[in-house]
């Protein structure tokens, strides 16, 4: 399958600090790249640069085959990009602002409105098409936002962190335009400071920090770089944990831990050792309320690469760097 778009060694500086330094992206046609790192990471550089909107200092960036730098015109008509922050004219409708940036797009103005009743019905803001955009919710700007990135029906789509500001509901609704996105054959680059969402949406996913790749796979794979499986057993009777806690020794051939009251956990190598414990609890007697095999979460993989918790990524307190 070919690559949707690649970047080999990005390099960007402003002034003393270096942005990006010397990363590699690619992602192939019809997936989702999730790109995923802490404040200051690089993550929103490395966007704009793949949008035209900045220029590497060095490195190299392609777009269905197109320089970023030399056919710069012909990646623009490939792309739509949605960045941190709403980007429509609030003084006028959501209709408006849709059919306008359909007509820029060169849109037929009855093309433009068949296409912007579609987006808006898409993005539950029907009710409101004929509103000024000043008047709408956050979450609602945010939609629209997102609805006029897809009016020309672009190939690759640049989202940069969209469901921030969005309520959970409206989360899931997105999560459900970027999977239909997909399935039309769309390949999106979706940063992002929930780890759930990186989890439900992205094929693969490249961790960056200090403008570098630092770890990049798909989610079970990287789960693998915090360790192993691990069994959770809490029983029905809390007076047989210490009986939980002797079989998950003998099976692990280590200590379990207590999480919680009444809850025991163990790492474990052995992809046999699962069902034994399964098959031992039960010859002891012993009911559960909760039995699971469970990877390390990516909360966890995010903490272990940059020794820092997956907290809300604020890319507005470290400009284009972000």
């Amino acid at each position: 399958m070919s690559l949707a778009f690649q970047a080999e060694g990005l390099v960007k500086r402003f002034g003393k600090t270096t942005a990006l330094a010397g990363i590699d992206l690619a992602a192939e046609q019809g997936s989702v790249l999730g790109v995923l790192g802490p404040n200051g990471a690089g993550k929103t550089t490395a966007v704009r640069i793949l949008a035209t909107l900045l220029r590497p200092d060095s490195g190299r960036a392609t777009v269905g085959g197109h320089d970023v730098v030399k056919d710069a015109g012909a990646v623009r008509r490939l792309i739509g990009l949605t960045g941190q922050y709403a980007s429509v004219d609030e003084d006028l409708t959501g209709t408006q602002n849709l059919v306008l940036i359909g007509e820029l797009l060169d849109l037929r103005r009855r093309d433009a409105k068949v296409r912007a009743a579609e987006l808006l019905e898409w993005f539950d803001l029907t009710e409101a098409a004929n509103r000024q955009a000043k008047t709408y919710s956050g979450g609602m700007r945010r939609r629209l936002d997102l609805a006029a990135s897809l009016v020309g029906r672009p190939a690759v789509i640049y989202l940069d962190e969209p469901t921030t500001g969005l309520d959970p509901t409206k989360r899931e609704d997105m999560w459900g335009v970027v999977r239909s996105l997909v399935d039309d054959g769309s390949t999106v680059l979706l940063t992002t400071q929930y780890l759930d969402e990186a989890d439900a949406l992205a094929d693969e996913i490249s961790v960056i920090d200090h403008g570098k790749v630092i770890a990049h796979g798909t989610p079970a794979q990287l789960k693998q770089i915090a360790g192993g499986q691990t069994i959770l057993v809490r029983p029905t009777d809390p007076a047989r944990l210490a009986d939980v806690g002797s079989i998950l020794t003998a099976v692990a051939q280590r200590e379990p831990e207590s999480p919680g009251r009444g809850v025991l956990t163990v790492p474990i190598d052995d992809d046999r050792a699962f069902p034994t414990v399964v098959r031992r609890i039960e010859e002891a007697g012993i009911g559960v309320m909760e039995l699971s095999l469970r990877l390390p979460s990516l909360d966890e993989v995010f903490f272990t690469l940059t020794g820092k918790p997956a907290t809300a990524d604020d890319d507005s307190k470290v400009g284009v760097a972000a």
